[in-house]
């Protein structure tokens, strides 16, 4: 038996570990757009990547070093330093070995990067910029405002596992995304925390799993980015694990962070749960949940609160899943507007169905009716806002 509660202190509520952010004048009116993670003992790392094959300078020197260990995360806003070729793993180099040199505690440094591709970091003001760094301190909300791009508000989020024998440990988290979100693995930044007592082949088989039903279930606008990076670090301070609690915490971690950035989406008003049952396998019903969180049709509909339903079977059956029309049903939250091959929508379910869809957060189900399969994604409506925000983005 364990029991698992939600704390204080983001990246910071493990123990050992310290997080900040400053400005390096990467970003506009003296706004934070550098932040750090260290901690006191060097970490164990399990992580997932981009599956963009243009990925970012960041993802490129981390894969390079093998298996390591490291007690400091450098992270800038601003600068994706992607499409930068080899200068811009030479560029990391240079920070990373300027940061070392400052700071003779930090071992094994590693950087993630977010921003506008196809240009070169701007290396003098982020070494400039390192000495304002303080590794004593622990301000998670500085390090998590920091790392933003479009979000409009920070994500930080901590839980810690009470264990039967009295231990216990604790998993805490920052991420950023708001744009280029698509379930094409992680498609965001997110740091994680821990001071689990954990292999590191356990932590990168429960980070895989929990990955699939989190992070690799949300849409924005269906671009995945050149830097989306989950990193997860366990420093081992507290002594303590179980693997269904770690699983757990680690679930409800990114789970909360996966939907606040779905919240978050440029421009979004409405976030959505699709709920597919009823697939041949679970595999086809994760792809109809993906097609419909990504159907520009079904976003705009989302938008206009217009309940076209007709929209989402078109989206079903043009998805490439087994599916037939005399077995689907489609349902707005508990409200069903089309059961097998039977037309139910009216004048009176219309109004009933608009009104749900004026909700900030509902449910769509689709129900096969082939087997059992089964999967649930998250999406958010697309309208001008996103038009506007992405139109001007480097500028």
């Amino acid at each position: 038996m364990y029991n698992i509660i939600q704390v204080d202190g983001g990246v910071c509520a493990a123990e050992g570990f310290f997080a900040d952010g400053v400005s390096a004048g990467l970003k506009k009116n003296n706004a934070k757009d550098m932040a750090f993670i260290y901690s006191e003992d060097k970490c164990k790392i399990a992580s997932v990547f981009t599956t963009n094959k243009m990925c970012a300078a960041p993802i490129k020197h981390f894969r390079a070093k093998g298996k390591f260990k490291t007690n400091f995360v450098l992270i800038n806003s601003r600068n994706a330093n992607a499409m930068t070729g080899k200068a811009g793993v030479e560029d990391i180099d240079e920070v990373l070995e300027a940061l070392a040199h400052t700071f003779q505690a930090v071992k094994n440094p590693v950087m993630s990067s977010t921003g506008v591709i196809g240009v070169r970091l701007p290396k003098k003001k982020i070494i400039d910029a390192i000495p304002l760094f303080d590794l004593t301190v622990k301000e998670p909300m500085n390090a998590a405002s920091a790392i933003m791009t479009t979000d409009t508000f920070s994500k930080s989020i901590a839980f810690k596992a009470q264990l039967e024998d009295g231990s216990s440990f604790s998993i805490g988290a920052m991420a950023k995304g708001a744009g280029m979100i698509n379930p094409a693995m992680a498609t965001m930044l997110c740091f994680i925390t821990t001071d689990a007592k954990v292999k590191r082949s356990v932590m990168q088989e429960i980070l895989n799993e929990v990955t699939q039903t989190t992070f690799n279930a949300i849409s924005v606008d269906g671009d995945t980015s050149t830097n989306d990076t989950v990193m997860l670090l366990a420093n081992e301070k507290s002594g303590a694990f179980e693997r269904e609690a770690f699983t757990e915490a680690l679930f409800k971690v990114m789970h909360f962070l996966a939907l606040e950035m779905v919240r978050d989406g440029e421009g979004a008003t409405k976030v959505v749960t699709y709920n597919v049952t009823g697939a041949r396998d679970d595999k086809e019903a994760e792809i109809v949940a993906k097609a419909l969180s990504d159907s520009l049709l079904v976003k705009t509909a989302l938008f206009g609160e217009d309940p076209n339903w007709g929209r989402i079977a078109s989206t079903v059956g043009a998805s490439g899943v087994e599916a037939y029309e005399e077995n689907l049903s489609i349902s707005f939250n508990a409200l069903c507007v089309y059961n097998r091959g039977e037309l139910l929508f009216n004048e009176a379910m219309e109004e009933k169905a608009a009104a749900i869809m004026k909700l900030p957060a509902f449910s769509i189900s689709c129900d096969l009716g082939v087997a059992d399969g089964k999967f649930t994604a998250y999406g958010c409506d697309l309208g001008y806002e996103y038009v506007k925000i992405n139109a001007d983005y480097r500028t």
